[in-house]
Order: structure tokens, then sequence, then C-alpha cells
């Protein structure tokens, strides 16, 4: 069977990413695309490394363009997603790539978001540890799916295991993450010019404003119920177009063996494509995720500090965002979970 889809905001580098594997996909057919202000111009004008898709053109997003389809992608700005999902009640699946649909606190919603609140629809990170469970087991089937947020994904899978085996303490988690900027969209915005951030590292949204800290604490929760997590939260904008490197720390509970440590984290992933421990010792770097569907943890015991240290890396624009959407299509419509996505990045 062949899925048609409908892609939103595909000028933008998230509806860009989720168009080029797509492209790659057997079972999909990209029939619409759509955009704003680009729309009427060719999708090529604005995607020009899309030369597959040369022959489609950006149309006004719409309900009605939207409607029709199989499957639609709403890769929008934060807030602008849930005007259209109200309205696509009849589309079989919609994968929400923006934030509106993955809090479950209206609180924590208003107080990091603001506007209009919508229902928390399936979480789209399918090797997350909730309830003694992987995430992909809800994925199956699943109608409405929330791609995560590509910080947050990337701190969760660090430590979830470690929570949920109880072998570190998650309220007095630190994360500090090298970010790429095109995580922060493809609008024009004077802090993200080549002049303010090339050979420069530029912190923000510091000291727990950040709105990726609550989607981390639903995660971390979910992991362990009952579970407090607290998180100091620092990601700094560095001069790479794309990727994460996310180093977490929190304490090591009360009596875990450096075995037990290792251990919660091998059981976890041990089986998993995506996901991936590397060897004691070994740490990843960003380049090495580079347009791959895969996040590299490396794991280090650090017993003077007590702490555990993770650091992992992702390509924010795959498996941060676009590559975890098609992922956890792929596993709601009964397809082989990895179809179109690669664990090879891309060298030198």
């Amino acid at each position: 069977m062949t899925y048609s889809v409908a892609v939103s905001g595909a000028s933008g580098y998230a509806g860009g990413e989720i168009l080029r594997i797509l492209a790659a996909h057997p079972d999909i057919e990209i029939r619409t695309v759509t955009a704003h202000s680009n729309a009427g111009q060719p999708l090529i004008a604005h995607q020009p490394h899309l030369r597959s898709l040369a022959h489609l053109t950006l149309q006004e997003t719409t309900p009605e363009i939207l409607s029709g389809h199989d499957i639609v992608f709403l890769a929008l700005p934060h807030g602008q997603s849930g005007q259209y999902t109200d309205a696509l009640g009849d589309t079989a699946l919609v994968i929400d790539a923006g934030a509106d649909h993955r809090l479950e606190s209206v609180a924590d919603w208003d107080a990091f978001y603001g506007g209009a609140f919508h229902e928390p629809w399936t979480y789209g990170v399918p090797e997350l540890l909730v309830d003694g469970v992987k995430q992909r087991e809800r994925l199956v089937g699943a109608s409405r799916i929330a791609a995560p947020g590509c910080n947050a994904s990337t701190v969760s899978l660090s430590l979830a295991p470690g929570v949920a085996a109880g072998v570190i303490d998650p309220t007095d988690i630190v994360s500090v993450l090298a970010v790429g900027p095109s995580g922060a969209g493809k609008s024009l915005k004077q802090s993200l010019l080549a002049s303010e951030i090339l050979g420069t590292a530029n912190p923000y949204s510091v000291g727990g404003t950040h709105r990726h800290i609550p989607e981390i604490q639903q995660a971390l929760r979910g992991a362990l119920p009952g579970a407090d997590p607290r998180i100091s939260f620092t990601p700094v904008l560095v001069p790479m177009s794309r990727g994460i490197l996310a180093t977490s720390t929190a304490p090591i509970a009360n009596g875990a063996t450096d075995a037990e440590i290792r251990a919660a984290w091998e059981s976890v992933y041990g089986d998993e494509t995506f996901v991936q421990v590397l060897p004691e010792g070994h740490f990843p770097r960003t380049a090495d995720v580079l347009g791959a569907n895969t996040a590299l943890l490396g794991l280090a015991i650090d017993r003077p500090a007590n702490r555990v240290v993770v650091v992992a890396a992702v390509d924010n624009l795959v498996k941060g965002t676009a590559g975890a959407a098609i992922q956890s299509m792929n596993i709601a419509l009964g397809l082989p979970e990895g179809r179109a996505l690669t664990v090879n990045g891309v060298a030198p």
C-alpha cells in the first residue's frame, strides 16, 4: 500500500528534513507541500537539495488543502499546529513536529508556552522507557503522534534508564548542551546570523527558562512513576549547522555499583538499532551522527564527584525531529521500523 502525504511547513528546516527522508520511503507518495509566506513558490526554491521533489509547488497551509491525505505532517512553529489538528479529524494519521501536543500538564504549557492548550498525543520517542515498557508499544496503531523536542528527547534518552533502575538521583540533574542553530528554525533572527555565531559559543534560555524542561521532566516521571525530576538545563549555541552534544550528570544513588549502573543503560538499549551505548571509555561526537537517525551515548562513572555522566550525540533534525517522526510513523502503520532511516552518518 502507498500512503499519500501532506507536509506543512515544507519550506523550513524540519519540514525539509521530513521531506528528505520521506523521498526515499517506498511506501510514501509526497502529494502536497504547504507553507505560509512562501506559498505559490516552487519547493525547490527553498529546498534546493531535494532534487527529486522539484515538481512540487508550495501551497497555502489550510485545513482544506491538508485534508484528503492518509498522513499529514505538521512542521509549524510552536502554537500554530493546534488550529489545524482540530480540523483534521478525518485524517488517519497526523504527526505534529511542534510542541502543541507534547505536554500533559496545562500548568506546564501555560508557564513555558502560553496560548491555547491542546490535548497530549502519543509521544514519538519509540526507545523511551515508560512504566517499564518501551514507548513504541504505545505507538502501534496510533493515529495522533507528537514528535519530540530535539533537546528534550536527547536528555530523556540519556537519563531514563538510570532513573528507571534507581541507580541515579533524578532530583539533581545537570545538563549542558552544545546545539546547532537549525534547531531554532529558518526564520530570520539577528542572534542566528553567521556574524553573531561564528567563532563564539552563546548560551541561551539560561536559568530554568528553556521550553524543553517540562518535556524532559514529564518523560523522566514516566520512566519512574512518583519520581520528582529536577534539572538545571543550559543550552549553548555553537557554530555548527546541525547537531546536539548533551552532557548530563546526576548523583549516583546510594549503594549503586559500577556494574549495576552500566547494566541499567545496556539492558535498555542493548537491542536497539537507533540508540546505542558506546563501549566503556568511548564518547560520541556530533560528526558521528550527521544525517543519521542515531543517538550515540557514552557513559562515565565519576566516583570522586559521585555522579554518573552521560554524553549523547544526535542530529537534531533527524533523530531529534524528522527521523523520530518517521520512525514513529512506521511503527504506527505496522511498517518496518527503520524503513527509509539510516544509522550511518556522513563523514567527513
